[in-house]
């Protein structure tokens, strides 16, 4: 692949061909009525017209409703629906309730006509040469697409879902784009759908008034009214459950709330950032998540792959890491200066089941831990010392008789002597093939045999 420019040619890897990204661009020009030939142009895949001043398309004419119609972008394109004006929506001179646009289409609303026109915006983004968003961290290709994504619809208001494995950083990326956002000086919402019990999911989303329900002693605000004119994070979108789906599906294309016990709608000015470890198209297919609420959530869509996956930023994150806890030091504390690169071989051989967040849990456990400036094998958790599975981590009997570091030590001493024992032998006894197999140096082989008086020949 290359990429024309005048001054010639530039040869650009394959791996680092650019994604194609799509966001929702519209023009609505005013063809009968004030303003006449105005044109405007609205970057959000729903579009509210009306006589109030908030909305995206402000006709200043008596005869248009309030809240008049919304223009929202769909799977198959743009929908035109009325909100129950009292003079009624015509599209190209048929009154309609509910109806596709095509582009040219001309709406009519009370003295005003409007044509629609969709200018839909396909755009080739590369990877960023950046190796940082806001406080995400990477060097790997995979990231660094994902960084030319973010610094491209940052500055908007589209609605993003980012999808990633439990610790791999999706509120990371969600407070990144708010903070690079014409929102950053507003409030940054978290609500995390998975953690709120179901029955009062309702009144944290939306709030309440006083008196609505038992228990109800006072008006409360929900999320949405907390996080007006900046951003709310529906972190694991994925849980929340069937009934409450079509209010939230309500919010995000009216921008409307209606608290429990409250008998008239709020508008609410906020963008929407969701994210789920799971995979939304195939709850859709499963029948366990509204196909339209996923459409409407999912303008652009963020994947952030595993670390496993992404090994080579792991180097990248440690340094990081060390960095922002020396950066915390007063002056008379000891930096630390780095990682041997013992410790760091075992670090790269594991699979990391917890992603960059069991990481950065491992890093500030082996800094707490390290008796020098640099971090050994020895400081780091023995889960991950010894490549170790959950099922693995059985505790061994221990007496109940020993204080926590004697346990702790015996502990660790079984398990040495058994995992070295089965390590060599399934190396045939050769100590470089078992130090390569478990991501440690020869040293600590023969360390090890040392320590527990064996030797290759007596196993």
């Amino acid at each position: 692949m290359t990429e024309k420019k005048k001054s010639g040619t530039k040869v650009v890897k394959w791996e680092e061909e650019a994604t194609t990204l799509t966001l929702p661009k519209s023009k609505l020009v005013i063809t009968q009525g004030d303003n006449l030939g105005k044109e405007y142009v609205i970057e959000k895949s729903t579009i509210r017209v009306g006589s109030l001043p908030d909305s995206d398309l402000t006709i200043d004419d008596e005869t248009v409703s309030r809240n008049h119609l919304e223009i929202r972008k769909e799977k198959d394109g743009y929908v035109l629906k009325d909100l129950g004006s009292t003079n009624g929506t015509f599209i190209n001179g048929t009154k309609v309730k509910e109806a596709y646009l095509h582009s040219g289409s001309l709406i009519k609303i009370g003295k005003t006509e409007v044509k629609f026109v969709p200018q839909d915006e396909e755009i080739e983004i590369y990877p960023s040469k950046k190796t940082k968003f806001g406080n995400i961290i990477g060097k790997s290709l995979p990231m660094r697409k994902i960084f030319g994504i973010l610094e491209r619809i940052a500055s908007t208001d589209v609605t993003v879902v980012i999808q990633g494995e439990t610790g791999s950083g999706k509120e990371v990326v969600a407070r990144a784009l708010h903070n690079s956002s014409k929102r950053s000086q507003k409030p940054f919402i978290v609500f995390d759908c998975s953690a709120v019990a179901p029955n009062l999911i309702e009144s944290e989303l939306f709030g309440h008034e006083k008196g609505s329900f038992t228990g109800a002693h006072a008006t409360r605000l929900g999320a949405f009214e907390l996080a007006n004119s900046g951003t709310i994070f529906l972190d694991e979108i994925g849980e929340l459950n069937l009934d409450l789906q079509p209010k939230l599906l309500r919010a995000l294309e009216q921008r409307t709330i209606k608290k429990i016990g409250s008998a008239s709608p709020m508008h609410v000015d906020v963008r929407v950032i969701a994210a789920t470890n799971k995979n939304l198209e195939e709850e859709v297919r499963k029948g366990r998540f509204r196909e339209d609420l996923y459409y409407r959530l999912s303008v652009v869509h963020v994947h952030i792959p595993p670390l496993r996956e992404r090994k080579e930023d792991i180097t990248y994150l440690i340094d990081h890491f060390i960095n922002q806890y020396n950066k915390k030091l007063d002056e008379k504390e000891k930096p630390i200066k780095g990682i041997e690169q013992d410790a760091l071989s075992i670090l790269d051989n594991y699979d990391w089941p917890g992603n960059v967040r069991e990481l950065k849990n491992a890093i500030d456990r082996a800094i707490t831990f390290c008796q020098t400036d640099v971090i050994t094998p020895n400081d780091l958790p023995e889960r991950i010392m010894f490549q170790l599975s959950s099922s693995d981590m059985e505790i061994l009997p221990v007496s109940d008789s020993m204080d926590f570091k004697e346990a702790r030590n015996r502990w660790i001493e079984r398990f040495e002597k058994d995992y070295l024992i089965k390590l060599l032998k399934k190396n045939n006894l050769n100590i470089s093939k078992a130090a390569k197999d478990a991501g440690i140096d020869r040293k600590s082989i023969q360390r090890l045999l040392k320590k527990y008086n064996l030797t290759p020949k007596e196993m």
